[in-house]
């Protein structure tokens, strides 16, 4: 059975077709990821941006292109953290449904245990609890339990476009900026998250673009591999060193980056800073970078009735 999930988040949409194969196996058909923003000013005006809405609708026609192409038999869409606080969000939600997605907009909490399936689905059984970190455009999903079945979850309202927009105003920014970014997200981290829960796990797996990007700048990939991303152990060491070498840097500097897409230059620094605070904040010394994220938590959920 071909599936597709579709991820409208605060800072990019994306699209994962999938074959379901009888043995339960996904098999990846095509991965698309576009930076559109969708998040831009939600946390100060509490509403979609116009120019934003054009942005996502015109990836959407894209999407809904490949779904026909591929001969995709049910698509599903999770919009996030910007629709869930946007006063006008529901306005997309209807939209997207238009175009024959199974679209939600989701809770807080869906979106991390579904981003925790994903992220663990098929992984063999761990002795200590593991920890899915999520940074997203306006939120941050930390998430522990073990492989297939979260014990913990919750949503937190720091991502990389809102703390972006909330504490950066200079280009490259000054470093009191970036420490009062790291000040806040440490305070929603640690309210967060109970110490006893951060204390007990032993691994941490990072998806989504931030975690990506860092593991593809480590390596220098021109183009971007999936398959030298995918399991990359990146170093809470290597996060310091990119924030701050990219933190000296203007935007169109960081454009020039390899391993970076350009379109998240505005925004990867931030998210760097996110990442080097999640990890402090349930003590560890790295992270396995991961491709398999809410996409594909999203695809399972749809397939086994859970969606």
């Amino acid at each position: 059975m071909r599936l597709a999930a579709v991820d409208l988040g605060s800072n990019s949409t994306r699209l994962l077709i999938a074959d379901l194969e009888d043995d339960g196996r996904l098999t990846e058909v095509v991965r698309r990821a576009t930076v559109t923003r969708l998040g831009h000013g939600v946390d100060r005006t509490g509403r979609l941006d116009d120019r934003a809405l054009d942005r996502v609708r015109a990836e959407l026609l894209v999407v809904r292109g490949l779904l026909a192409e591929h001969g995709v038999e049910r698509a599903v869409g999770v919009l996030t953290s910007a629709v869930r606080d946007a006063e006008n969000g529901a306005e997309l939600t209807d939209h997207v449904r238009t175009l024959g997605i199974d679209a939600r907009t989701i809770p807080g909490e869906r979106e991390a245990e579904l981003t925790f399936l994903g992220a663990t689905s098929g992984r063999p059984a761990e002795d200590r609890p593991v920890a899915v970190v999520d940074i997203g455009g306006g939120s941050t999903e930390l998430v522990v339990g073990h492989a297939g079945a979260p014990g913990f979850a919750v949503s937190t309202q720091a991502g990389v476009v809102r703390h972006g927009e909330r504490h950066v105003h200079h280009d490259p920014p000054d470093p009191d900026e970036l420490a009062a970014l790291a000040d806040d997200a440490r305070g929603i981290f640690s309210a967060a998250v109970p110490d006893d829960v951060r204390a007990s796990v032993g691994r941490v797996i990072a998806v989504a673009g931030t975690a990506t990007s860092c593991a593809a700048m480590i390596q220098e990939l021109d183009p971007y591999d999936p398959e030298r991303v995918h399991g990359f152990v990146l170093s809470l060491a290597e996060v310091d060193e990119l924030t701050a070498r990219l933190a000296l840097l203007d935007e169109p500097e960081r454009r020039e980056v390899v391993g970076l897409q350009a379109d998240r230059a505005p925004t990867i620094v931030a998210g760097c800073v996110l990442l080097s605070v999640a990890l402090r904040a349930f003590g560890v010394k790295e992270c396995e970078v991961s491709e398999h994220d809410i996409l594909r938590g999203a695809i399972i959920a749809a397939a086994t009735g859970d969606f």
